[in-house]
């Protein structure tokens, strides 16, 4: 399924309910008295139900194998959370920069569609004010993470024109335009707080329309922070903004926002496919094996190395897998069917944002170290890990080497030599490192978010692909930018695709900076 297919088919549908900028008075003139009305169709909140559920689905997504595809193969090899370990995958993919053509479009094609559908039904089917802006801080939750994976993307003109071709914004014009939703389901949500919403719609808050707020309010941090490079002024308003919002961000774990699956897809990918097609990273056991970090057993099982050494042993990412026996033989995450719950975000990044955002001098009302601390504390408590106190204290330890096990793919030194303590006497870019590791800890199983942070500040850094297939277009130290837009959109979307590179301002290649990716 296409973008162009699947959008345009639901714009058949939908258009001239869900647009009415552009429809006029169609409802008024062309209802059919027998038909059921909106009203009637809002009693018992079915379709509103099913279609908010259904936007909730495609955050990250809840189907298998769509997660394995952006949170697996791409967040997690580009994240450093884990690497590929079914050997069938040999032929191309993301983590030595060769993905086959049917991976790259999957973030695209899978995606955009299922929002602007679910939206679109929303929208037909009530008019609720609260129901709607839920609707749409779950719309810029999901593509958000779109635009950060390929730059310019189709958003604000989808189903304007009604053509069977969706034109592209900038990057820098959706970020604009979500800043805008955002702040304006903020203001309806915080005008209405003390409403809710059946739990039947939402699989994430149960119906709690403040802690919708605290988690769009967070989302617009998240936000403001990636784009601080880019445009400064407007990141530093944005998240002071946030800041002295009177409902506020994102501050204890039981703010976290996860979506409630009867079984995460985690388990099914690490543990069912083929016996396991993911293992954990060697990035970020050899972090937390070097800090001595206690959640260590939350996040991972240990390696069946016995033979060698035992521990939590992660593999290589962008290597030539072994057989597989030998690929599922390192350290796997830490699931069981008895985990429901898929994160979104939580309280710890947002404490990590507010840190880096008082570390640039901002008003955040505290100090760097204060949040810095507080998102220490709060991942800890969120894994139920002991001795968040010793931890953050700690200035000797340093990442690990890593030793391969097999003895193929040791890597030589350390990635990085930044210690966990505080240091008010560092420079800004050493306790920046310092921040972002700790969020990349706190965040793990948020591949994407982490490779776009990775994108922005250099942090944390990770070992490089053992192999790198792109052809001379991926330099090894910067790593992938970004994917290359779905082959159909070429064939059926061409002239539109061929502006959107003018609006990235360079080469569809994986090596080319989206926006916001653009630090000195």
């Amino acid at each position: 399924m296409t973008i162009n297919n699947s959008i345009i088919k639901v714009l058949a549908l939908f258009s001239f309910v869900c647009f009415a900028a552009c429809t006029g008075k169609y409802l008024e003139y062309n209802t059919n008295p027998y038909d059921a009305t909106k009203k009637q169709m809002e009693a018992d909140g079915y379709n509103v139900s099913a279609a908010l559920v259904g936007m909730q689905g495609w955050v990250v997504p809840t189907n298998t194998n769509t997660f394995q595809f952006t949170e697996c193969l791409l967040g997690g090899s580009y994240g450093g959370y884990l690497a590929d370990s079914n050997n069938g995958f040999n032929a191309g993919k993301f983590s030595t920069y060769n993905p086959q053509l049917t991976w790259i479009k999957v973030p695209f094609n899978d995606i955009i569609p299922q929002i602007f559908t679910n939206l679109s039904q929303v929208q037909a089917v009530t008019s609720d004010s609260v129901s709607l802006a839920i609707a749409m801080v779950i719309k810029v939750a999901s593509i958000v993470r779109i635009t950060d994976i390929y730059g310019p993307i189709p958003y604000s003109k989808i189903g304007q024109d009604g053509n069977l071709t969706a034109p592209y914004d900038s990057q820098e014009g959706v970020y604009n335009k979500m800043f805008d939703e955002l702040e304006a389901a903020v203001n309806t949500l915080t005008a209405h707080q003390t409403a809710a919403i059946s739990p039947n719609a939402d699989k994430v808050f149960g119906g709690n329309v403040v802690e919708w707020i605290k988690f769009a309010n967070s989302l617009r941090l998240r936000m403001a922070v990636r784009i601080v490079y880019a445009n400064p002024a407007l990141a530093q308003t944005i998240s002071e903004k946030v800041a002295s919002h009177k409902v506020g961000t994102m501050s204890a774990n039981n703010d976290n926002a996860y979506m409630t699956v009867t079984k995460t897809p985690f388990e099914i990918i690490c543990y069912e496919y083929n016996g396991g097609d993911s293992r954990v990273s060697a990035d970020i056991t050899s972090y937390m094996s070097g800090y001595n970090d206690p959640r260590c057993p939350f996040y991972f099982n240990i390696s069946t190395f016995t033979q060698f050494t035992n521990g939590y042993i992660g593999l290589r990412n962008g290597i030539q897998i072994p057989a597989n026996t030998l690929a599922q033989a390192y350290s796997n995450m830490n699931v069981t069917p008895a985990d429901t719950k898929i994160l979104w975000m939580n309280a710890a990044e947002t404490a990590f944002l507010k840190a880096e955002c008082a570390l640039r001098g901002w008003a955040m009302g505290g100090t760097a170290e204060s949040f810095y601390d507080q998102g220490i504390q709060l991942s800890f408590d969120q894994w139920g890990a002991p001795g968040a106190a010793t931890y953050m204290v700690n200035s000797t330890s340093i990442p690990k080497a890593y030793v391969d096990p097999a003895g193929t793919f040791t890597y030589n030194g350390t990635a990085s030599s930044i210690t966990i303590k505080w240091d008010n006497a560092a420079t800004m870019e050493q306790n920046l490192e310092r921040i972002i590791t700790q969020k990349w800890i706190a965040n793990y199983q948020l591949g994407l978010e982490s490779w776009s942070e990775f994108r922005r500040t250099g942090y944390p850094k990770l070992m490089p692909a053992v192999l790198n297939n792109s052809g001379g277009d991926v330099i090894d130290k910067d790593m992938a930018r970004r994917l290359t837009y779905p082959s159909s959109e070429y064939q059926e979307n061409g002239i539109n695709v061929q502006a959107a590179l003018v609006l990235l301002g360079g080469a569809d290649k994986m090596s080319t900076h989206v926006w916001w990716d653009c630090k000195k």
